[in-house]
C-alpha cells in the first residue's frame, strides 16, 4: 500500500486540490485543521481528519502534535498549504525531515521570497522589470515625496501575500491619510506605481527538486478577482506565457528554491511588458486549474518525494477555465461596479468551465465550505484569520 500525505491548513481551496489531485492518483490523504470543519477534510478523498493546535497561536503544541503524527503514521509526505505553517516548519525542517519528506527551502529564502522589497531588489538585479518603487524610512519623508507621485498608487505591505494591507490612493491626500494607517499594521509599507487596471495579472507557478532542477511549470491568466480592485482570482485561465515562465524560473534559481512556488506578474499595457508583483513561496489559491489542465502539482511533488525519474512536465491544456465560485467569484460580481456588463457570461454555468470546490464526483466540500461560518463562533485561529482579512 502507497504511504500517505499529511496536508495541514484544510480550510482553503488549495487544500483541498491537493487532496483531490492526490486521491485520484490513489494516494492515501490525511487533513488537519485547527477546526474539524475544513473545507478539504469533507473531500471523498479524505482518509483521516484531525483537529490540531493552531500554528500561529500555539506553535510548540502545534508541533509537538505534529511530532506524534508523523512518528505514529509514517506519512510519505508533508504539505504545509498556509505561509504561517511553512515559515514554522521551514525553521524546524531539519527535524521533521527525520520523520517524512518536507519540500520546504530554510528560512533565509523563504524569508526573502515572503518580503516584497528584497524580491524587488533581487529582480531589478536579474534584469526582471518591475514596477517603479518608493520607499521610506520616516513617515517625515511621505511629505517630500508625495506631491511628485504618479498617482494613483499602491501602498503594500513589505511582507504578506492577497489583497490584505493594500490600498490605493489616487491622490496625495489620500495617500496621507492611509500610509500612515498603513504602517500602523505593516511597518514602512512599500508606496509602488499602479500598473493600469486593463492589463492582465498572470501566475509563473513551478515545481523543483532537490537538485534545483525544474519538475514542473505551468502559467495561468487571471481574469476576475476579489476584491475588485486586486485580489485573490475568482475566474482564471491557463495560457503558455514563455516570457512569464522563463523569467519565474530565473527569480527562483537565484533563491536556490526547492517545493512549489508561484510568481506573479503584470501585464502593463503601457509598454506590453510583463513586471513582476510577488512570489507566492508556497502552494496558491488556483491550485485546482493547474490540476484539472494536466499539471497536476501535488503528485509530481509526491513523486519527487519517492525518489521517482520523470521528464520535467511543462505541457498542459491551455485555454481551460477554472472558477472559485463559492464565495469569491459571486463576491466579486456583487461588488462589480461593471456588473451588467459581465451578467451573460457570469450565469453561463455549462461552457466547460472547472470549480475550485464544486464537483460532481466529490460534492461534499460544498457542504465543509457552507459551514465554515459556523467556525468563526468558537474557533479562535479562525477568528483571528477573520480579522487580518478585514484588516
Amino acid at each position: 500500500m502507497k504511504r500517505g500525505v499529511f496536508i495541514t491548513d484544510g480550510h482553503w481551496r488549495k487544500s483541498l486540490a491537493a487532496v483531490r489531485g492526490l486521491g485520484r492518483e490513489g494516494i492515501p490523504v490525511a487533513v488537519g485543521e485547527t477546526t474539524r470543519l475544513a473545507t478539504a477534510a469533507f473531500s471523498r478523498y479524505c482518509r483521516r481528519r484531525v483537529a490540531y493546535p493552531s500554528p500561529v497561536l500555539d506553535p510548540s503544541r502545534f508541533l509537538e502534535f505534529l511530532e506524534h503524527e508523523l512518528t505514529l503514521h509514517q506519512y510519505r509526505m508533508l504539505l504545509p498549504m498556509e505561509e504561517e505553517t511553512l515559515a514554522l516548519l521551514s525553521e524546524h525542517r531539519n527535524h521533521f525531515s527525520r520523520f517524512t519528506f518536507v519540500p520546504v527551502v530554510p528560512p533565509e529564502p523563504l524569508n526573502l521570497a515572503r518580503n516584497k522589497d528584497r524580491t524587488l531588489a533581487l529582480a531589478e538585479s536579474l534584469g526582471i522589470p518591475v514596477p517603479r518603487t518608493w520607499r521610506i524610512q520616516t513617515l517625515s519623508e511621505l511629505r517630500e515625496i508625495k506631491e511628485s507621485l504618479p498617482y494613483p498608487v499602491v501602498i503594500k505591505p513589505r511582507q504578506g501575500s492577497g489583497a490584505a494591507g493594500v490600498s490605493y490612493p489616487s491622490n496625495s491626500r489620500e495617500l496621507q491619510e492611509q500610509y500612515p494607517a498603513a504602517h500602523l499594521r505593516h511597518p514602512y509599507p512599500l508606496i509602488q506605481e499602479m500598473i493600469p487596471r486593463e492589463g492582465s495579472g498572470y501566475g509563473a507557478s513551478f515545481l523543483f527538486d532537490e537538485r534545483g532542477s525544474v519538475r514542473a511549470s505551468f502559467v495561468h491568466r487571471r481574469l476576475r478577482e476579489y476584491p475588485v480592485a486586486g485580489g485573490a482570482s475568482t475566474l482564471r485561465e491557463s495560457v503558455k506565457r514563455d516570457d512569464m515562465r522563463d523569467m519565474g524560473e530565473r527569480l527562483l534559481k537565484a533563491l536556490n528554491w526547492f517545493g512549489v512556488a508561484m510568481v506573479e506578474f503584470k501585464l502593463d499595457p503601457r509598454d506590453g511588458i510583463p513586471k513582476l508583483m510577488e512570489i507566492n513561496p508556497r502552494f496558491w489559491g488556483s491550485l485546482s486549474l493547474a490540476v484539472e489542465a494536466g499539471v497536476n502539482f501535488p503528485f509530481l511533488l509526491y513523486r519527487v518525494a519517492s525518489g521517482e525519474k520523470f521528464d520535467p512536465v511543462t505541457r498542459y491544456q491551455t485555454g481551460l477555465r477554472c472558477r472559485w465560485l463559492l464565495p469569491g467569484d459571486l463576491l466579486h460580481f456583487l461588488y462589480n461596479p461593471s456588473r451588467r456588463s459581465i451578467c451573460k457570461e457570469f450565469f453561463r454555468f455549462r461552457d466547460g468551465t472547472k470549480y475550485d470546490i464544486i464537483s460532481r464526483e466529490d460534492p461534499c466540500p460544498v457542504l465543509g465550505r457552507l459551514m465554515t461560518p459556523l467556525t468563526f463562533l468558537y474557533d479562535r485561529d479562525m477568528k483571528r484569520r477573520l480579522r487580518e482579512r478585514k484588516a
